[in-house]
């Protein structure tokens, strides 16, 4: 949880059946069914995605099919799916509630620190229609592509070492990230999400546009057997790719 390596006798993949409902991930030791209570650790297990984004694990190479998932207080989770089509569908799914139902983010806090420190985002369900979810997003999209582009303009001096570079890299991070989140959720929404979150069999790769607001459907949840890397870490720093990595 501190960003640092797991060790490895606590390094290891559980098998779970996947179910999203609403905004929650819920990761179940049995398979899913409607009419069963969740349990004390389903609820432990419980994943929230809003504000979350999920990629393929390029990273990862020890599994195939594997996605990240990255939560708005920065932890993160390795799943494996059955296949690839599998992975990219709950790519879809997790980025589409994401990018629907996520609240707009607090303001930000006004203050005299100088230490960087991430913004706290709403947990709650956005009351936004989705073209104004869209637009709000575009808005957010502008000022974080703006603050990244100032912030770049003014890197430390190379004669500084230790925590003014650290907080540096740190927000270089957190901004990179948060525009390459919100691109997302703009493409989402730009090109209509009412076909993925219906959770038909059927989805086609490409979505055709929707200007209908999707509703957060409770009773028709999205379910999978997937394995869980249980070496959670929270992401403090920025990602370091390995020898073995493959850097483009």
């Amino acid at each position: 949880m501190d960003g640092k390596k797991t060790p490895r006798g606590k390094r290891g993949w559980k098998t779970f059946y996947a179910v999203l409902k609403g905004t929650v991930l819920y990761l179940q030791k049995d398979e899913y069914k409607p009419e069963k209570a969740l349990s004390e650790e389903d609820l432990k297990n419980a994943v929230s995605v809003h504000h979350a984004l999920a990629s393929k694990a390029t990273d990862y190479e020890k599994k195939p099919n594997v996605l990240k998932l990255k939560t708005a207080d920065w932890r993160v989770l390795l799943f494996q799916a059955q296949s690839q089509e599998e992975m990219q569908t709950w790519i879809n799914k997790i980025n589409c509630v994401a990018a629907v139902f996520s609240a707009p983010p607090f303001p930000a806090a006004i203050g005299s620190q100088k230490k960087f420190s991430r913004p706290l985002l709403p947990a709650t369900t956005t009351k936004l229609s989705q073209d104004e979810q869209l637009k709000s997003h575009e808005a957010k999209l502008k000022q974080i592509s703006t603050e990244l582009v100032e912030h770049r303009s003014y890197p430390p001096d190379k004669k500084l070492k230790g925590k003014e570079v650290d907080d540096y890299k740190l927000k270089d991070h957190y901004l990179e990230f948060e525009k390459n989140r919100y691109e997302i959720y703009v493409g989402l929404l730009k090109e209509g999400v009412k076909e993925l979150l219906s959770g038909g069999e059927n989805d086609a790769p490409g979505l055709k546009k929707s200007h209908s607001s999707p509703s957060l459907n409770q009773e028709s949840p999205v379910s999978a057997k997937v394995k869980r890397n249980v070496s959670e870490r929270k992401d403090y720093r920025p990602e370091t790719p390995s020898i073995k990595q493959k850097v483009t």
